[in-house]
């Protein structure tokens, strides 16, 4: 859940990027749909907790979470409730707004969620969470890279934030070309590139969905599996 871009385009589409950097011994499965309260979502499981780290629902919003908020914090040994539980809440809930204010976060691990809604207009909302309090940002709707701060120190994230603003002065900003960058921008560095290993930790997927008029397209890469997989949510 570390490494997240997300670039807006005409006519209310998007495409959203994610690196999930993960304990590589930490299962997943593939994204699939899945049906809360009549309402059909799109994402892959995490299967330690039942949640997920990226999704697409028929509520007409995607949902990304980071590990972590503006800086390393010190883990408890048990928490109240999974991130990715978290997660799916905000995915199927009908009214986000009052959801991100009322929404009970203590005893849950520092995070920040990317909320990318179009209910009405293309919105995208940051919700931090660091452990204390909320912070809530309505973004403007500009190319963005986040970096989870757990993993990456500030020296780390700005010389990420150099390779991203290189690739969207020298590059298309296509599904393609950003999914290149997504494997390949500091791969001279394991420690931080964009696909980083360190053994105990490593990117072990890659998630991009492009929302295009009434379809949302998730494509989907385990690293560790080595597969493939592709997947359409159609809306209403």
């Amino acid at each position: 859940m570390c490494t997240v871009t997300f670039f807006p385009k005409t006519n209310n589409d998007f495409i959203l990027t994610s690196n999930r950097d993960e304990d590589p011994n930490r299962e997943s499965v593939a994204p699939d749909l899945y049906t809360q309260n009549s309402v059909k979502g799109l994402y892959p499981k995490d299967l330690r907790s039942g949640g997920t780290w990226i999704g697409v629902s028929e509520q007409n919003r995607l949902v990304c979470v980071l590990n972590g908020a503006f800086e390393k914090h010190k883990r408890k040994p048990q928490y109240r409730k999974s991130r990715g539980l978290i997660a799916l809440d905000f995915l199927y809930t009908e009214q986000l707004d009052d959801m991100l204010t009322a929404y009970d976060l203590h005893d849950i691990e520092p995070f920040t969620m990317i909320l990318v809604d179009w209910n009405i207009i293309l919105r995208c909302v940051e919700l931090v969470w660091d452990g204390n309090e909320k912070h809530i940002s309505e973004l403007p709707l500009e190319p963005r890279i986040w970096s989870s701060s757990p993993l990456y120190t500030p020296k780390m994230k700005s010389e990420r934030e150099q390779w991203f603003k290189d690739f969207k002065i020298k590059a298309d900003w296509d599904s393609k070309s950003i999914l290149n960058f997504h494997k390949t921008a500091g791969e001279e560095t394991d420690d931080y590139g964009v696909i980083m290993d360190r053994g105990f930790v490593k990117t072990t997927s890659i998630t991009q969905i492009e929302k295009s008029g009434s379809f949302v397209d998730m494509h989907f890469e385990s690293l560790q599996q080595g597969t493939v997989s592709e997947n359409t949510l159609k809306l209403s």
